[in-house]
Parts: structure tokens; C-alpha cells; sequence
């Protein structure tokens, strides 16, 4: 296959939108064709194109299995959210406007994960994370402009701190740019730390995930199920490539990393139970499994020499928590909206399972995987931990389905075949994925055995009975947790006022207008007769200058 279809993959959505303001409403049913070439990349990888007059150095593509599989599933994500809006958004005010926004954060996504130089995965990084903020305001109002405001204040500053962080990892690298130089130099606590806070900021883990459950109830479903599904794991992604694969500085790191991820499993989990709408309740769903990334980058980073195994955990974790955290979100859509029939719910049921970790999934292998590779790491004393993280991921979930069941419309409505399809496809993936995929089959069917099935069952059952006794008793929310300030909101709408007010008091002397426009006057027409000569000799002068340096 020709190398340039990796050219294709971020310029076709660039195409789509550029054709928005011609083709406008007939545009919009097939923007969903701009992910093709990133999945033909995926089936048949052609060999990476080298692009040197973009700038020195610059390859796209690669035949690796991180490359491929990421682009695949986002590719696969981005393709079935987009039929989805197509049809959820085909009458809302400002359709074109989202599309545009949606077009550019798919060409950044794309761009980023086939990047394999350091300045092509900023421009699509920056990219997708500014054209975000255009979704996430999409409907408008004061919720959706808080939201929104709180997102591209941290991006900004994300921004900021990953500029800074690449530009010291070039300057370690001899000012190379190539990820492949990247891996052989070691590097410093300053410029981890850096690339953590700035590609972290995205990808939604505590402490910097204050924007994230803010933004995902306001946003539309499928904005919420690419930037849960995809965009978020664009900061993992970044995370594992800019730094050495085994370093002594990443194994300083790795037990503080340990430590953030296991608190924000359980952190997120308690604060998803307090959320009262199910998209919420998602978010902070999402929070949580970046904690859970978060703890397969620190297994990696304590070993001298990490396991490719570690890798494979890695894209098959991102592959699983994508797919069906994308299903997830589709749904709460389509639940809101109008009844969903009876077997839409079983049908809805199998992604949130697959993130419980329920025998016969993809969540099934993934955790098997994890597991193994707890246990054969130097935190394999903490493996109870892991097991609680499993407990709280199951009883969010179960209050995320009570509550769309809840919320339900009462009117039974007919699901649009735009939004029925794709929703399905998603939701069948948790199942029918590890068994097309050896590397989900083998661990899923590794699992199978009585001590590995209950191991796997034990604290998903025992979320289910924790969620129907709290049904029985009518427990609800305290109003003083439902209601716990937001410090993140107070600190954005100060940092806006602060912003607003003018950086200099305006001067108390007031000018003589006419009497500078007559100086100014006087100065022309002393210098209207000899002012082409004069800036003919000073450029003269200047290109004598500048061939004698």
C-alpha cells in the first residue's frame, strides 16, 4: 500500500470540514468517511512516509501494534459518533459550526497517534484539545460556558507545561525530535514532570481532572464518547512515548504513580456516587479508569526492564475502556431522549460489564492481564488494592444504570437507525472483540477457570446486591454531598474577573490631540521629499550589512 495514505488519515477530516461552508447540510451524513483511510492504515499498514518539507525529520506512521491498534479503535470510535450525531444533531441550532470543531479534533487525534516526531504530535495535540471546546459548548448557556471556560483555561495551561516539557526532552536529546532518539536518552525529574502535568491535564486523572465532570454532562453524547473514548487516552499515549523505556528516574516515579492511580480509582468512585445524572456519574467513571492506566504506566516504570507484556496490557486496556465507555455514552443519549426497548437494555448492559470486568468480555482479559502482571511486579502486596478497585468501578457503574433507567422518557420512542447502528456495534464489541482478537482471546480464555471465574464475579455481585439494597431502602444522596462546592469553578471564575480588569490604571493626563496630529503634520512633510531615497540607502545598507556577516 502507498505511503501516502498516512498523509490522508489527519487531511481527510480536514477535507470534510473545508467542504462544510459549500456543501453544508449534504455534507453531514457522510463526514463519518473521513475516517477511512485510519482504518485502512490500521488493516494493511503501508510504510511511513517521510514528509521533510514540513520540517526536518518528520515521519509519519508506523507498523508498530501501539500505532495500529490505537488508530484503529479511535478510528472505529470516531466513525460511529459521527453517524450517531448525524442523526441526534441533524435539527439542532449551530449543527455546522459543531462539525467544524468535530472535523478538527478528529484531524488532531488522527495526527497525534501516527506521529512519530515530537512536533507533529504537538500540532495534532494542540489541535485536538482546543477544537474540544467548541463540542463542549455546543448547546450553549451557562452550564455549557463554565464548562467550557474551566476546559480551555486548563488546556491553555496544559499546553504551556507540554511545550515547555518537549523542549527540554530535545534539548536532552541533542535537539532531536524523533521518539525513536527519545528512547535511548535518559531523563530528568523536571522534564517528567512537565510532560505528566501537561499531557495528564488531558487525560483526566486526579488531581487534574476538575474539568472533567463538569464538561461531559453538558456536552452532546457523541462529543462525550470521543473525548472519553479517545481524547483522553491521547495523554497516556503521549506519556509512554516521550520517555525511555526503562530509566532510573521513571523508577523514583513509579511508586508515587502507583499510589495517585489506586487514590483515583477510589476517589472518583466516591465522588461518581454523589452525581445525579448519569453522564455525571460516566465522567466520573472515566476519572477512575485513567487511575487504572495510571497504575499499568507504574508497573512499567518499576521494572529495570519493562515486559513487552506491559505494552500489550496497555493498547488492549485503551482498545476495551474506549470502545465501551464510547457505548456508554451513546446510550445515556439515546436514554434521554426517548424508552429504550427491552433488549436496547441488555444491549446497554454489555459495555458497563465489560468495565466491571464481567468473565466472557474484553474487560474479562484485560483484567486478567493486569493481574498477572501485579503480581509478577514489586507492588504484588498490594494486589488487594486492586480488588477494592474492582468493587468501586462495578458500584459506579450499577448507579450509572439505575440512573439512565430512571431518566428514561416515559414516551416510548422510535431509535433512529443513524443512532441505532453504530450504539450497537459498540455495545457488541465488548463481547465480540476477544474472540476476533487473539490477544484479548487467549487471556479471556486463560480466566476461565472456577477460582478465576468468582474472582472476576464476587465483586460485581457484590455491587449489584449493594445497589438493589439501596433501591430497597430508598437511599438517596444527603443534600450537603450532592451540593459540595466546586473549588475548580471558584478558582476559574476568579482567574477570569482577574483576567477582565485592564493590566494598567487608565492615565489621569489628557492629551492635546490636535496639537500632536499637527506635529505629526509638520514631521510628513519634512520628510515627504527625501523619504524614498532615504529608504532605498538604509536597504541598500542593510543588504551590504548582511553580506558581510
Amino acid at each position: 500500500m502507498n505511503a501516502w495514505l498516512w498523509l490522508l488519515v489527519p487531511f481527510a477530516p480536514l477535507l470534510g470540514g473545508a467542504l462544510l461552508p459549500w456543501l453544508r447540510e449534504r455534507c453531514l451524513p457522510w463526514l463519518w468517511l473521513s475516517c477511512l483511510p485510519a482504518l485502512l492504515a490500521t488493516l494493511q499498514s503501508p510504510p511511513s512516509l517521510e514528509l521533510p518539507w514540513l520540517w526536518e525529520g518528520v515521519r509519519w506512521g508506523a507498523d508498530d501494534a501501539l500505532t495500529r491498534a490505537w488508530l484503529g479503535f479511535s478510528a472505529v470510535l470516531w466513525g460511529c459518533a459521527a453517524v450517531f450525531a448525524s442523526s441526534s444533531l441533524a435539527h439542532g441550532a449551530g449543527r455546522l459550526r459543531f462539525w467544524v470543531f468535530w472535523q478538527l479534533a478528529l484531524a488532531g487525534n488522527l495526527l497525534l497517534i501516527i506521529a512519530t516526531d515530537a512536533l507533529s504530535f504537538y500540532l495534532g495535540f494542540s489541535a485536538m484539545s482546543l477544537a474540544a471546546y467548541g463540542l463542549i459548548v455546543h448547546h450553549g448557556g451557562p452550564g455549557p460556558r463554565r464548562a467550557g471556560r474551566l476546559y480551555l483555561q486548563l488546556a491553555i495551561g496544559g499546553e504551556m507545561l507540554l511545550l515547555a516539557g518537549l523542549l527540554l526532552r530535545s534539548h536532552g536529546a541533542a535537539l532531536a525530535f524523533d521518539f525513536a532518539s527519545w528512547q535511548a536518552q535518559p531523563i530528568d525529574h523536571l522534564t517528567l514532570a512537565l510532560l505528566v502535568l501537561g499531557l495528564g491535564l488531558k487525560a483526566g486523572f486526579w488531581p487534574l481532572h476538575v474539568w472533567l465532570p463538569l464538561a461531559h454532562p453538558e456536552a452532546p453524547a457523541p462529543a462525550s464518547a470521543v473525548l472519553s473514548g479517545a481524547m483522553l487516552k491521547a495523554g497516556i499515549l503521549g506519556v509512554w512515548r516521550c520517555v525511555p523505556e526503562a530509566d532510573p528516574t521513571l523508577t523514583a516515579w513509579s511508586t508515587p504513580l502507583l499510589v495517585v492511580g489506586l487514590f483515583g480509582a477510589f476517589y472518583a468512585a466516591a465522588l461518581g456516587l454523589r452525581a445525579a445524572k448519569p453522564k455525571a456519574v460516566l465522567a466520573w467513571s472515566s476519572v477512575s479508569q485513567m487511575g487504572w492506566l495510571l497504575m499499568i504506566l507504574a508497573l512499567a516504570w518499576s521494572a529495570e526492564a519493562p515486559s513487552p507484556a506491559l505494552l500489550t496490557l496497555l493498547v488492549l486496556f485503551g482498545v476495551h475502556h474506549g470502545l465501551a465507555k464510547g457505548a456508554l455514552f451513546l446510550a445515556a443519549g439515546m436514554v434521554h431522549e426517548g424508552r429504550l426497548p427491552r433488549l436496547g437494555w441488555l444491549l446497554l448492559v454489555l459495555p458497563a460489564l465489560a468495565i466491571m470486568g464481567a468473565p466472557l468480555t474484553s474487560g474479562a482479559a484485560v483484567k486478567y492481564l493486569l493481574k498477572d502482571a501485579w503480581h509478577d511486579s514489586a507492588f504484588a502486596a498490594w494486589a488487594p488494592w486492586l480488588t477494592l478497585a474492582s468493587f468501586a468501578t462495578a458500584l459506579l457503574l450499577w448507579r450509572a444504570l439505575w440512573l439512565m433507567w430512571r431518566d428514561q422518557q416515559q414516551v416510548s420512542t422510535r431509535v433512529p437507525l443513524g443512532q441505532w447502528l453504530p450504539w450497537v456495534l459498540l455495545s457488541l464489541a465488548s463481547v465480540a472483540l476477544p474472540w476476533l482478537w487473539p490477544a484479548l482471546r487467549d487471556p479471556l480464555l486463560a480466566g476461565l477457570y472456577p477460582a478465576g471465574l468468582w474472582g472476576a464475579l464476587w465483586p460485581l455481585l457484590l455491587a449489584l446486591g449493594l445497589t438493589g439494597w439501596a433501591l430497597f431502602r430508598r437511599w438517596q444522596v444527603p443534600s450537603n454531598l450532592a451540593r459540595m462546592p466546586n473549588p475548580a469553578l471558584w478558582a476559574s471564575s476568579y482567574l477570569t474577573r482577574l483576567l477582565r480588569q485592564p493590566p494598567l490604571p487608565e492615565p489621569s493626563v489628557r492629551l492635546d490631540r490636535g496639537r500632536w496630529r499637527r506635529r505629526e503634520r509638520r514631521w510628513n512633510r519634512l520628510w515627504e521629499r527625501g523619504a524614498l531615497a532615504i529608504s532605498a540607502w538604509l536597504l541598500v545598507l542593510l543588504l551590504w550589512l548582511g553580506w558581510l556577516w
